[in-house]
């Protein structure tokens, strides 16, 4: 990976047996986000996606915040004209193309492109008291990043249309109660209940068949029911040749743990199936 000490910095990276942990790490900004922080969040992203020994990953934010938007000298540079990076870049969405779950403790203030990057976890767990915005609005931008295209399905319309136009503070309780939080837990065993979660998807459920199901969920947003039914047919098929679905069928039968095969796979492709 390329980037000095400084730039790897932004964002951690910690193993815990088949679970990665990833720390966004500029406590004292409430880990706004950058450029490099960007760069370095999805070169760790795409790595583990073609990490065998990574089955889940968590990923959460460094002291009182989860990540309070973009950075304000980057935004304050944005708005006189500069762009945020003279090279291409990922799309805010990436993380939705890596093929392994990603979980979302949510310590703190999650605003603007924070937010986006807690919808496109698969799995969110917040603190309780915890704040979220799309805060777009009040700064007078429109819903970016493909916001207006994912909070709808999480959501509904009205919903998202609401948050997006007001561009309110909303606590965590709220954001369980929309459906955009799955677990709201006491701060202090946030991180704890977040990593017991991820442990307990790495040691007990496929990786391929995981791998597959967060592909099927993301493209059959797109597609009429006839079209999800017969690519998941075709799947499904195809699954049951591997090793994978012979060795969940075989542990359930003898009442133990599964042995998984790993996987890996290239992020932004659904998963290949031997």
């Amino acid at each position: 990976m390329n980037g000095s000490a400084s730039d790897r910095a932004v964002v951690l990276d910690e193993r815990d047996g088949g679970v990665l942990l990833l720390t966004l790490n500029r406590p004292e900004r409430l880990n706004a986000w950058t450029l490099a922080m960007e760069e370095r969040y999805f070169d760790l992203l795409a790595e583990a996606a073609s990490d065998p020994a990574v089955r889940a990953i968590v990923v959460t934010g460094a002291g009182r915040g989860f990540c309070a938007g973009l950075d304000a000298d980057a935004l304050a540079g944005v708005a006189d004209g500069t762009p945020l990076s003279s090279r291409p870049r990922r799309p805010q969405t990436f993380p939705l193309q890596i093929p392994k779950p990603i979980v979302a403790a949510v310590n703190g203030p999650a605003a603007g492109i924070g937010f986006l990057q807690t919808l496109v976890a698969d799995v969110r767990f917040a603190a309780a008291g915890a704040k979220f915005t799309t805060a777009f609005a009040r700064r007078g931008l429109l819903a970016e990043h493909g916001i207006s295209w994912l909070l709808p399905r999480l959501i509904g319309a009205a919903r998202a249309t609401e948050l997006l136009l007001s561009a309110r503070v909303f606590l965590a309780e709220e954001a369980a109660e929309l459906g955009l939080v799955h677990r709201v837990v006491p701060p202090d065993a946030l991180l704890d209940a977040a990593l017991t979660y991820a442990r307990d998807l790495a040691d007990h459920c496929g990786p391929l068949a995981m791998g597959i199901t967060k592909y099927q969920v993301v493209r059959h947003w797109d597609v009429d029911l006839d079209e999800a039914r017969r690519e998941t047919a075709t799947l499904v098929d195809q699954l049951h040749r591997t090793p994978d679905f012979a060795e969940g069928v075989q542990s359930f039968v003898e009442k133990r743990a599964p042995r998984f095969q790993p996987l890996s796979a290239e992020p932004g492709l659904p998963p290949p199936i031997p």
